[in-house]
C-alpha cells in the first residue's frame, strides 16, 4: 500500500538530511506504528505519505514514494486526498466548519461527490465512531476524545485507504485515548484500512500495532519488523517493556496482561521489599491555595467546593477526564479567572487582583499551547525577553534552553520547532523568572521519552530547591515518576486527594504500566524496581 524506496528528504539549508534510507512496505489493512526520540524525522516520513513533503515543507526529495500507486513527488495533497487521510497533534487546528456533520461533509464537499453519496457516509461514519449523538452539536464544545475523533470522521468520509496520525492520543485522557484507539482497532480489521501512527506514548499503543517502524536517531535508517522485536532494540520503549528487559523476559511483553503472566516470580521476590519514595517535602505554609472554590464558565460550573493546598517543594499532579476542570483551576492560580465563590490565594495575594509584574514573581503557567508565550523571531530574542520582563541576568533563560532542548539554534524560529521543542521553550522563559509556584498544563504532550526524563529532572531539582509545582496531565507515567500528592478533579470537583500511591494503585484509568504489573504491591515505575534489585535485597 506504501512503499518508500530509499527515500531521504533534506530540507533547505539543513546541515544533513531529516530522513535518510527509508526503503520499505507498509502493507495493506495493518496498524504501523512510528517510533523513536524526537528529531529523527518522523514528521517527515508521515509527511512524505501525505504529500506535505515536499509539496508543502520544501526541501528536497529523494528516491520515491508511493501510495496505492501513486507517487506522492508527483501528486500534491489535494490530489492524494482520496486515498490518504491525515490527523494532526492538534484536531481543533485540524476543523474548518464549527458542528460536528458539517466537518464530517467538508472533505467530501471539497472532492466533488455527490450529495446523496455524502448523505450516505456522513451517517456511515456517524455510526462507526459513536458520534451520533453529537451530530449538531459544536465542535467548540466537545471534549478532547470527541474532538479526535470528528478529526478522524473527517477524513474517513472520502473513504481513504491510508490513515496517517501524528499523535492521536497525545492530549487525552486515558479512556479518551482507548475510545480513539478503539476505533483504529476498527478501521483496521473491519475496513481494511492502512494506518501509519506515530506516537510517544508507547506504553497506549504498541500492543495493538501489527508492525513498528524504528527511526533509531539521526543517520540512521528506518528499520522495520514486528512489535516485539523492534521494542527489543529500540531506545524508546513502554515502562512494560522496561520491565521486561530488567526481568529478562522473553519474548518481551508488550501489554500489561502479558506482563503480569510472566510476574509471578519477581511479584513474589519484591514482596518483601519496600519501593523506595520521593522525600516529602517540610511542612511549611501553603504557597497556594483555594478554599471552596467556585467558578462558572458560561453556563458551566467548571469548578465546585475546590479545597487545595499546595506546600513549597511538594509537587502535585492534577488528573481526571478531559473537561474536569484541570485547566481552569490552574488558570484560577495566575488570575486568568475570577472566582464566583470562595477564594484563591498565591503567596498570600489574590491572583485576580494582582498586577502581572508583580504575580509573575509569584507563579508561572506553561499553557497547554506553548505558543501562547512566543512571539519573537528566535530563539534567542524570545531568551533575551524573558530575562528583561523577570530582571535575570541575561543568559539565564537561554542556560534553561540549553537543558531542556540541546543543540537548538539561536536563530531557530520557534515555529520552526516541533510541538515538543516549543513546550520546553516556553518552559524555560517561565522558568527565568524563578517563580515559587510553577503550574504546568499537559507539559509531556509531543515530548519523547527522553526529553520527558531530562523534564522530569528539571522539575526534581526544582521541587528539592522549595518550588511548588501543579502539573494537570494525562500521563500517568509521569505523576508515578514525579508527584508526591495526586488529586482527581471529576466534573469540576475534587474526587481524590492524597499520596501517589495510595490514589493509582487501586485505580483502573490512572494507574502507572507498573503498578497495573506489580498490584497490589505499590510499585509504581521501573527506577523503583531497579533500584531495589541493584541493592541487592
Amino acid at each position: 500500500m506504501i512503499r518508500f524506496e530509499n527515500v531521504s528528504v533534506t530540507y533547505d539549508g539543513a546541515p544533513a538530511p531529516a530522513l535518510q534510507g527509508a526503503d520499505l512496505t507498509v502493507p495493506e489493512g495493518e496498524l504501523v506504528l512510528l517510533v523513536g526520540p524526537s528529531g529523527v524525522g518522523k514528521s517527515t516520513l508521515l509527511g512524505a505519505v501525505s504529500g506535505l513533503v515536499p509539496h508543502f515543507t520544501g526541501g528536497t526529495l529523494h528516491g520515491r514514494v508511493t501510495v496505492a500507486g501513486r507517487d506522492t513527488r508527483m501528486h500534491k495533497p489535494r490530489e492524494l486526498a482520496d486515498v490518504v487521510g491525515t490527523v494532526g497533534q492538534d484536531p481543533l487546528a485540524h476543523f474548518v466548519t464549527d458542528t460536528v456533520e458539517d466537518e464530517l461533509a467538508y472533505g467530501m464537499e471539497s472532492l466533488g461527490i455527490p450529495p446523496d453519496t455524502m448523505r450516505r457516509r456522513v451517517e456511515e461514519t456517524l455510526d462507526l465512531l459513536g458520534l451520533a449523538e453529537l451530530r449538531d452539536r459544536p465542535i467548540a464544545t466537545l471534549s478532547g476524545g470527541q474532538q479526535q475523533r470528528v478529526a478522524i470522521g473527517s477524513v474517513l468520509t472520502p473513504h481513504p485507504r491510508v490513515l496517517v496520525l501524528d499523535e492521536p492520543t497525545s492530549a487525552l485522557d486515558p479512556a479518551a485515548a482507548e475510545e480513539v484507539l478503539a476505533v483504529l482497532q476498527r478501521l483496521v480489521h473491519d475496513l481494511g484500512t492502512t494506518v501509519l501512527m506515530a506516537e510517544h506514548r508507547l506504553e497506549r499503543v504498541v500492543q495493538y500495532a501489527d508492525q513498528v517502524i524504528l527511526l533509531p536517531g539521526p543517520g540512521l535508517a528506518p528499520v522495520m519488523g514486528s512489535p516485539d522485536a523492534i521494542m527489543a532494540v529500540s531506545p524508546v520503549h513502554p515502562p512494560v517493556v522496561g520491565l521486561g528487559r530488567l526481568a529478562g523476559w522473553d519474548p518481551l511483553p508488550l501489554s500489561v496482561r502479558d506482563a503480569r503472566r510472566k510476574a509471578g516470580p519477581l511479584r513474589e521476590r519484591l514482596s518483601a521489599l519496600t519501593p523506595p519514595r520521593t522525600a516529602e517535602p517540610p511542612a511549611a505554609a501553603p504557597v497556594a491555595q483555594t478554599n471552596d472554590l467556585f467558578l462558572r464558565r458560561g453556563r458551566v460550573e467548571a469548578l465546585r467546593r475546590v479545597s487545595l493546598s499546595v506546600r513549597p517543594g511538594e509537587t502535585i499532579a492534577l488528573m481526571g477526564r478531559n473537561g474536569a476542570g484541570k485547566s481552569t483551576l490552574l488558570g484560577t492560580f495566575v488570575g486568568m479567572h475570577e472566582p464566583d465563590a470562595g477564594s484563591v490565594r498565591v503567596g498570600g495575594a489574590a491572583p485576580h487582583r494582582t498586577s502581572p509584574r508583580e504575580l509573575i514573581r509569584k507563579a508561572g503557567l506553561v499553557p497547554q499551547e506553548p505558543r501562547d508565550l512566543l512571539y519573537a523571531d528566535t530563539v534567542a530574542a524570545e531568551c533575551q525577553a524573558a530575562d528583561r520582563d523577570s530582571g535575570a541576568a541575561p543568559g539565564t533563560c537561554r542556560a534553561l534552553v540549553g537543558e531542556l532542548l540541546p543543540d537548538v539554534p539561536d536563530g531557530t524560529h520557534p515555529r520552526d520547532l516541533s510541538e515538543g521543542q516549543r513546550l520546553a521553550l516556553a518552559l524555560a522563559i517561565v522558568l527565568t523568572s524563578r517563580p515559587p509556584l510553577l503550574l504546568l498544563d499537559e507539559p509531556t504532550r509531543g515530548l519523547d521519552y527522553a526529553a520527558k526524563a531530562r523534564l522530569t529532572g528539571i522539575l526534581h531539582a526544582l521541587a528539592a530547591e522549595g518550588h511548588a509545582i501543579v502539573l494537570a496531565t494525562h500521563d500517568v507515567e509521569l505523576s508515578a515518576e514525579l508527584a508526591h500528592r495526586v488529586v482527581i478533579l471529576a466534573d469540576g470537583e475534587i474526587v481524590a486527594d492524597g499520596p501517589t500511591a495510595e490514589v493509582v494503585v487501586s485505580s483502573p484509568s490512572f494507574a502507572p504500566q507498573v503498578a497495573k504489573i506489580l498490584a497490589p504491591q505499590e510499585w509504581l515505575t521501573v527506577p523503583q524496581v531497579r533500584a531495589v534489585l541493584a541493592d541487592g535485597s
